[in-house]
C-alpha cells in the first residue's frame, strides 16, 4: 500500500513537452474516500492556488506525477465537497477517529491508497501521540464501509475498535 504522504512533494511532468509545471502540495478527498484530485504549490504569494483532477492525472509514480498537457490544471476554487488531505480547515491530518460508540481510536497521521495508486482510500494510519507512536507504534485501521468526515472527528462504526491493527512493533519488545 502506498500513502498519500509521499504524493506531497512530487513534481507534476506533462507527458507532451516533459516540462515540470509544479509540485504536489495537497491531495483533495471527496465524501466517498477517494482522491478526487491533487493541488498544486502556488506560483507566487499572489497567485492562486491550482489543481488537477484525478482523472488528468496519466500517472502518478514514486518519482513523479504526469499529466498529458497543463490543459488539465485548473484555478482551485471552493471545493465544498472536498476535504484536503494537509492543509486548511477541512483537512483530514489530525482529526480524530471515533466509534460512533464514542470511543477514540487515535488521530489521522497518514492514509493509504491501493497499491497501483488507485484514487480509492483504503485505511488509516492512527496516533495516539509521540510517546505512544515511541512505546507501541502507529495504528492501521482499515477503511470500514462507512466513515463520515465532521468538522472535528472522523465517526466510524463500533466494530472498528476491533479491526485497529498494529502498524509496526516497537523495537524495545
Amino acid at each position: 500500500m502506498r500513502r498519500a504522504h509521499e504524493l506531497i512533494g512530487l513534481p507534476v511532468l506533462t507527458v507532451e513537452s516533459g516540462k515540470q509545471v509544479g509540485e504536489v502540495k495537497d491531495v483533495l478527498i471527496d465524501p466517498t474516500w477517494n482522491i478526487s484530485g491533487i493541488v498544486l504549490e502556488a506560483k507566487s504569494w499572489f497567485s492562486s492556488l491550482r489543481y488537477i483532477s484525478w482523472e488528468g492525472i496519466v500517472a502518478a509514480g514514486e518519482d513523479a506525477i504526469t499529466i498529458p498537457n497543463e490543459s488539465v490544471i485548473c484555478e482551485f476554487g471552493q471545493k465544498n465537497e472536498c476535504h484536503t488531505f494537509l492543509d486548511g480547515s477541512d483537512k483530514i491530518k489530525g482529526l480524530p477517529v471515533i466509534t460512533a460508540g464514542g470511543h477514540e481510536l487515535g488521530v489521522v497521521e497518514d492514509v493509504y491508497l491501493d497499491q497501483n495508486w488507485g484514487k480509492q482510500i483504503v485505511g488509516y494510519e492512527l496516533s495516539e501521540g509521540f510517546i505512544s507512536d515511541l512505546k507501541e507504534g502507529r495504528k492501521w485501521l482499515p477503511m470500514p464501509e462507512t466513515a463520515t468526515i465532521g468538522e472535528d472527528a472522523i465517526i466510524v462504526p463500533g466494530h472498528c475498535a476491533q479491526e485497529v491493527e498494529e502498524l509496526f512493533v516497537s523495537k524495545e519488545e
